[in-house]
């Protein structure tokens, strides 16, 4: 684990992408809030946000930090569900880790809530958009994944 005893507790903020392909029907049903297990998106977005507040468990080396801000928001496209993770922390290391791990939870969250009419979803693209905070300061992801 890496020693950030030196390093000064800054405002520091990450944000994570990932998608889930799945078929239109699919994507219907999830609008409609008709799946076997109930409304998809709350349930994962509480998924994400307890992901977040414990990626110190599932990551070996990440650093426990205070999380003082998760959000989680859903954009669903013609095929595809993309899943947004915004992660806050005053801590000397930055949240993206735990930014990661909100955004896949949330996907895998969905995927078992949709597998009852899709077992053929595809989790895809899970990164980094940008971050900020820190020494190395702001930084944001030129481009698509």
């Amino acid at each position: 684990m890496a020693d950030v005893s030196a390093k000064p507790q800054t405002v520091r903020t990450a944000v994570a992408r990932c998608e889930l392909v799945m078929k239109p029907r699919t994507l219907a049903t999830i609008r409609a809030g008709k799946l076997p297990k109930g409304d998809v998106w709350p349930v994962a977005q509480v998924a994400g946000v307890l992901a977040a507040k414990r990626t110190a468990e599932l990551v070996p080396l990440c650093h426990p930090i205070p999380v003082s801000h998760v959000e989680l928001r859903a954009k669903l496209d013609a095929d595809r569900l993309v899943i947004e993770a915004e992660v806050r922390t005053t801590a000397p290391t930055g949240p993206e880790m735990e930014a990661l791990t909100a955004a896949a939870v949330a996907a895998l969250t969905v995927y078992d809530m949709c597998k009852p009419i899709e077992r053929g979803l595809v989790i895809r693209q899970l990164y980094l958009v940008s971050k900020s905070g820190g020494k190395s300061g702001a930084w944001l992801r030129r481009g698509n994944a």
